[in-house]
C-alpha cells in the first residue's frame, strides 16, 4: 500500500504546483491588489498589468512549451484563476476569456499552421483574444445562433451578425477590438434541421470586424471589458476556419469543461477572501463588551462559510485531478463543480458583508466587490439551470457514478 496518500494535497499535488502558485501568490500581492479598486471603480481594463502575465507563461499556461507556453495541467488552471480572484476577480476574469477560452481552445483545435502562426503572440501578450458565442439574443441556445458565414467564390467566409457579452471583445476605451477572436458562425443546416456551427479565427484590422460598443454600468467584473462584436460583410480567409466546417460543437464541449474549472477556482478565491476578511474583523470588532465572534449569529456565518469553503476547495480540485485537457469526458463534475462553487461563493461574500455592517458595504473593504463579481459567475460559462439541466441528464445515462 502507497504510504504516501494521506500527504497528498488535492490543490497542492507536485512541486511545480506549490511554487506555481506561490509565485502568482506574490505577483497578486505586489502588483494586482494596489489596483483593484480603482480599476473597478473606473470600469478599466488594465492591459499593461495584463501582458505581464505573459511574462510569467501565465497567459499560455495548459500550451505546449513548443509555442511559448508553460505545457501545464488543469490544476495548473485552477491555481491561477484561484490566486488572481482572491484580489480582483474582474482582472481574473478577463485573464480565463483569454487563457482558456481563446487560447487553449486553439492549442487544443487548432491547425499546425495556426497554432504555429498565433499562440507565441498570444501566450507571450503581444495578441490579447476573445471567444465570441453568445448574441444579443441568443446564449446558452448555442444552436440558436443568427451570425452566419457563407462562402464566396474566391473562397473566402463572408460573416455577418452581432456577438453580445463579449469578455476582451474591446481591450481599450477606444473601442480597440480584440487582437484575436475565436468566433462561431452558423455555416449550414444539418439533415435534421440543426445549425451547423463552424469556428472561425477573426484578427483585428480584418475588413468588417469591430466593436459595436463597450457595455458599461456591469453589476460586477467592471475591471474587465465587455462589449459587442459586429461582423458586417467580415472577409476570413479560408486558413482561419478551426478544423472542418460544422465542426464546432466538438470544440465547444471540449474546451467548456476547463472553462467551468476556472470559474469555479474563480469562486474559491472570492469564498477565500471573503473568508478570510470576516473572519480577521469578527476579532477587530467588538460589541457590548465582547468581540463579535463570541456571538452565535456570527458564529454561524464564519462556521458554514468554512464548511463551504473547504468542499469546494476539495471539490474544484478533485475535478481538476480529473480533467484531461486534450479531450472531454468529465462534463458531470465540471457541470457539478461549477453549480456548487459559484453560489457557495457569492452565500460566503453575503455572509461577510452581513459580517462587516456598514464597513462590508463600501468598497474600500473589497467584500462588497467580490460580492457583485460573485453573481456573474452563475451567469456566464452555463448558467445554474443548464448545469442542473446537464448533470440531470448524465445521470440518466450513468446512475453508476453515483455509486462510484
Amino acid at each position: 500500500m502507497d504510504s504516501d496518500w494521506q500527504s497528498i494535497d488535492l490543490a497542492n499535488p507536485t512541486e511545480e504546483h506549490r511554487m506555481l502558485r506561490k509565485m502568482i501568490r506574490d505577483f497578486v500581492l505586489e502588483e494586482v491588489e494596489p489596483q483593484a479598486l480603482e480599476y473597478d471603480k473606473h470600469e478599466k481594463f488594465n492591459q499593461d498589468l495584463f501582458r505581464k502575465l505573459g511574462d510569467y507563461g501565465l497567459l499560455g499556461i495548459s500550451v505546449s512549451e513548443n509555442y511559448g507556453g508553460s505545457g501545464m495541467d488543469a490544476t495548473a488552471v485552477a491555481i491561477v484563476n484561484e490566486e488572481l480572484s482572491y484580489s480582483d476577480p474582474g482582472f481574473c476574469l478577463a485573464y480565463l476569456a483569454h487563457a482558456q477560452l481563446m487560447v487553449n481552445n486553439l492549442a487544443h483545435n487548432g491547425s499546425e499552421e495556426q497554432k504555429s502562426r498565433i499562440l507565441p503572440k498570444v501566450c507571450s501578450g503581444e495578441w490579447i483574444g476573445c471567444m465570441a458565442m453568445s448574441e444579443p439574443g441568443y446564449g446558452t441556445d448555442v444552436l440558436g445562433m443568427q451570425t452566419v458565414a457563407e462562402q464566396d467564390k474566391n473562397g473566402n467566409w463572408v460573416i455577418n451578425g452581432r456577438k453580445m457579452w463579449i469578455t476582451n471583445g474591446s481591450i481599450d476605451e477606444n473601442s480597440t477590438p480584440a487582437d484575436i477572436c475565436w468566433l462561431y458562425a452558423r455555416t449550414g443546416t444539418d439533415s435534421k434541421g440543426r445549425a451547423q456551427i463552424t469556428t472561425f479565427l477573426v484578427e483585428k484590422g480584418m475588413s468588417g470586424f469591430s466593436v459595436g460598443q463597450k457595455i458599461y454600468d456591469k453589476t460586477g467584473m467592471r475591471a474587465s471589458n465587455t462589449a459587442e462584436l459586429v461582423f458586417d460583410n467580415c472577409i476570413v480567409p479560408p486558413e482561419n476556419v478551426v478544423g472542418n466546417p460544422g465542426e464546432s460543437m466538438i470544440h465547444m464541449m471540449r474546451n467548456l469543461e476547463i472553462e467551468r474549472i476556472g470559474l469555479a477556482a474563480m469562486s474559491l478565491g472570492i469564498a477565500r477572501r471573503s473568508l478570510s476578511a470576516m473572519n480577521r474583523y469578527a476579532s477587530e470588532r467588538e460589541a457590548f463588551g465582547s468581540e463579535i465572534r463570541d456571538f452565535g449569529q456570527i458564529q454561524r456565518h464564519i462556521g458554514e462559510s468554512w464548511a463551504e469553503y473547504r468542499a469546494m476547495r476539495s471539490y474544484v480540485y478533485d475535478t481538476a485531478r480529473n480533467t484531461d485537457l486534450s479531450k472531454s469526458g468529465n462534463r458531470l463534475d465540471t457541470d457539478g463543480v461549477k453549480l456548487y462553487a459559484t453560489t457557495a461563493a457569492k452565500n460566503i461574500a453575503d455572509r461577510a458583508i452581513q459580517v462587516m455592517g456598514g464597513y462590508g458595504y463600501v468598497g474600500e473593504y473589497v467584500v462588497e466587490r467580490l460580492w457583485r463579481d460573485s453573481k456573474l459567475l452563475e451567469i456566464g460559462g452555463g448558467t445554474l439551470e443548464s448545469h442542473q439541466k446537464n448533470i440531470t441528464r448524465d445521470l440518466a445515462k450513468m446512475p453508476e457514478k453515483i455509486d462510484e
